[in-house]
């Protein structure tokens, strides 16, 4: 009898739940996508690539983002559902294998003055239970320490059952740090009384110079007909009592002209009305009322601090909470450090381990009470990575919206370290990229196009970074593309003078800024960029700026509205079909009467986020049935704005539809690389670098001698870039001075002089630190642009 004998150790079965290793999507029709399927590879890093409007962010975000998503939502009881938006399903056949999704998107941070990095992230939370345990005086629990808690006291009877009833007489107490005088928000509003009214007039001569206060209207009627003082007496001579009744007097309902109203002071009055309305929400005329009547002052009692005395009071070796929190992160992390406390060890480490994930990501320049508003769309999403650096969560899918936006090459490096260690992690990372440093760190790529609005919406590759390279996309032919230096550069024609600039961080800089030529300001992330030319270069006339802060216009405004380009559109409809222009405007007569013109139906849900319904009269169309019977060249209105620049420009250019002042928009839009956005396509949807080249495509016609542009390549892929510098050349030929912020190589390589800013963030930045040509820098190396410009052009 033979015994069996084992030669060596058996491969277990694989497991089936080891199987599911992929993220199917089949089918894919969001927005611009033609049926797109793919399989993402999960545990891996995968960079979607592809040039703007190509259907990455409707792929990532819109698809995938969104049904894990609405699909967590439908795990809570029908009770939570109630209270938030339904979300339809995405336009796919099939989506397998999702796994929770965490979106870091751009969107900038509330803007509500007690959101504090500190409070965005856990070093707030973290730091007043430090001084809970270690301050001096102990003034309470980590609430005392908080500027978003307010102190309480009460008292009152409460009854306890044992046996007989009894009522047993309570206190209640809860310190807070918030500071009673500016409730937390480290700023204090006070009225110009000077924009309310003019004190040397009298009420019947009308000294009133609200905006809907009109000599004659109720508003104006309840302070002339109120008997409180006399009407024809000037406000200037009124006593104490009466000036007193005017702007402050509380609510008293009473008789004016014969009607039951209720009086208050002029005050109180305008900040209701006023005042607590979203500024962004209000007319125009309102807002710059606003904006010249209001004016805010640090809050005198807590120095801006947002803390109480008490709070400020309590010390850890001669520093307070508040000082711990102005402190650049890069010192508050030394300095907790150097605290030398075995009672509340793991505590130190965990703060200590927040406060370098800062560092790392490059932010160590910033403050813990820096507000969250005040920062950048990248700063922002890099502030929302540090929740999830120390994230206990694994087999979660990471969704990033170009994470580089605003990092020098410097930094770039230290961004790829922290998506290879969410990934290590055992995590999904997908990243929306155009940087060739980022999608060299790829596990996975994949690349849409070939072209941009109605021309993408394909997968044109799917592979490895060296198979992308042999490709034949887009992607592939550019991604080794190196802008060389220019052999001879302009000359200027004058200079912009600076002096002794002490914005933020920087210290005492002195510096001419070149005309006549493109000019690049750069350097590291917190180096003094942005304060150098926004707090420095006067905003005269003659400055056009181009930003990418957010175009004010509500749902309602899209690209051609904005710029202009809807007017002689509507006169050519005019003229063709012998009609009134405004029949032509969804925001006027020509508007579908159901939805007025908006193309969808919002409901407002009050304590839940509204839900927007697509108008049936007109499917979405936003005219009535009667205009969309006019044509233009064969199209109505609806058909006219559903084009794509590119279209419009070749429907305008020639033909019955000829009309030269609407040609002319069209082509300065397709001049900035936006020749993919639908011309009637909402201002809500556009990412910052749209906003950005939609600013400048308006202001190419403007008369101003100089432009200023905040990072125009974000966004931008490959490709484009070569496109954006050709138009930053004409800029400059046509005799108007570029002034550039920027990080990207191959718009300082092709600068005709660079002000290099550092050398490090923050205290540690603040000065010039190169200028002169890029030829120069690279030749010199003596600056970490200098280092990486070098390696870009292979010098």
């Amino acid at each position: 009898m033979s015994t069996a004998r084992r030669t060596g150790p058996r491969e277990p079965a694989p497991h089936v739940a080891d199987s599911h290793g992929l993220i199917r999507v089949h089918g894919a029709r969001v927005n611009n996508l033609k049926d797109v399927s793919v399989e993402l590879p999960k545990r891996r890093l995968t960079v979607f690539t592809g040039v703007s409007g190509s259907g990455k962010s409707s792929l990532v975000f819109g698809t995938i983002a969104a049904e894990s998503q609405r699909l967590i939502n439908e795990t809570y009881s029908a009770f939570v559902q109630g209270f938030m938006p339904t979300m339809a399903r995405p336009e796919v056949d099939v989506l397998e294998g999702l796994t929770t999704a965490i979106t870091v998107d751009q969107q900038r941070m509330g803007g509500d003055p007690r959101s504090t990095v500190g409070t965005a992230t856990d070093a707030n939370a973290l730091l007043r239970i430090l001084f809970s345990r270690l301050g001096t005086p102990h003034i309470g629990p980590p609430s005392a320490y908080a500027f978003n808690v307010a102190s309480v006291r009460a008292s009152g009877a409460i009854t306890v059952e044992r046996g007989a009833k009894k009522a047993v007489k309570a206190t209640f107490n809860r310190t807070g740090g918030m500071c009673p005088r500016c409730e937390g928000r480290g700023a204090v509003t006070d009225l110009d009384l000077t924009q309310l009214y003019d004190d040397s007039k009298s009420l019947d001569e009308g000294a009133l110079t609200i905006p809907g206060y009109k000599p004659g209207g109720w508003n104006y009627r309840l302070y002339s007909e109120s008997g409180f003082y006399a009407p024809d007496k000037p406000i200037g001579k009124y006593t104490k009592k009466e000036l007193h009744d005017f702007l402050h007097r509380e609510p008293t309902r009473m008789k004016i002209a014969g009607i039951n109203m209720t009086y208050e002071g002029l005050i109180p009055r305008i900040q209701k009305s006023m005042l607590a309305k979203d500024r962004e929400s209000m007319q125009p005329h309102i807002r710059e009322f606003v904006d010249r009547a209001v004016t805010f002052t640090t809050c005198p009692e807590c120095d801006g601090t947002r803390l109480s005395e008490g709070a400020r009071s309590s010390k850890i070796e001669g520093v307070s909470i508040a000082d711990a929190c102005a402190m650049q992160i890069t010192d508050l992390a030394a300095w907790i450090r150097g605290l030398d406390q075995p009672s509340v060890l793991p505590l130190l480490t965990t703060l200590g381990q927040t406060l370098d994930s800062f560092v790392e990501i490059g932010l160590g320049y910033l403050s813990l009470d820096r507000p969250a508003g005040t920062l950048s769309g990248g700063e922002a999403q890099r502030t929302k990575m540090i929740r999830h650096l120390g994230s206990s969560l694994t087999d979660t899918t990471y969704v990033f919206d170009e994470p580089t936006t605003g990092l020098h090459p410097h930094d770039i490096q230290r961004m790829n370290d922290l998506l290879l260690r969410l990934r290590d992690k055992g995590n999904t990372v997908l990243v929306v990229e155009h940087k060739p440093e980022v999608i060299a760190i790829a596990d996975h790529v994949v690349d849409l196009g070939p072209g941009a609005g109605t021309a993408g919406g394909t997968v044109c590759f799917e592979g490895t970074v060296e198979e992308l390279r042999a490709g034949d996309t887009v992607t592939g032919r550019h991604f080794d593309d190196r802008a060389a230096l220019k052999d001879t550069v302009r000359e200027s024609t004058g200079a912009l003078e600076i002096r002794g600039a002490t914005a933020n961080n920087l210290q005492d800089v002195d510096v001419d800024i070149p005309l006549g030529v493109l000019a690049v300001v750069t350097g590291v992330a917190g180096s003094g960029k942005s304060s150098l030319v926004h707090g420095s270069i006067p905003a005269d006339g003659g400055v056009v700026w181009v930003d990418q802060s957010p175009i004010r216009g509500s749902r309602r405004s899209n690209p051609a509205t904005y710029t202009g380009l809807l007017e002689p559109i509507r006169k050519a409809f005019a003229k063709a079909n012998d009609v009134k222009p405004a029949l032509f405007s969804a925001n006027s007569e020509g508007a579908c009467p159901t939805c007025n013109g908006a193309g969808v139906i919002y409901t407002d849900l009050a304590m839940m986020a509204g839900v927007a319904t697509p108008c049936e009269d007109c499917e979405g169309k936003r005219f009535d049935a009667s205009v969309l019977e006019y044509r233009l060249g064969g199209r109505d209105i609806s058909e006219v704005l559903a084009m794509s620049v590119t279209e419009a420009e070749e429907f305008f250019g020639s033909g019955e539809a000829h009309t030269p002042a609407a040609h002319r928009v069209l082509e300065r839009l397709a001049d900035v690389g936006l020749g993919y956005l639908t011309i009637g396509q909402p201002l809500t949807t556009l990412s910052g670098g749209e906003r950005q080249r939609l600013k400048l495509a308006t202001h190419m016609g403007d008369k101003g001698g100089v432009y200023v542009l905040d990072e125009p390549t974000t966004g931008l892929h490959l490709a484009d870039v070569e496109q954006l510098l050709g138009l930053l050349d004409r800029l400059v030929d046509s005799g108007k001075s570029v002034i550039v912020v920027e990080h990207h190589q191959a718009v300082m390589a092709h600068a005709d002089w660079i002000i290099d800013l550092g050398p490090g963030a923050g205290h540690d930045g603040g000065r010039v630190v190169f200028e002169g040509t890029p030829a120069d820098l690279v030749a010199g190396r003596a600056t970490l642009t200098g280092e990486h410009l070098a390696a870009y052009v292979g010098a």
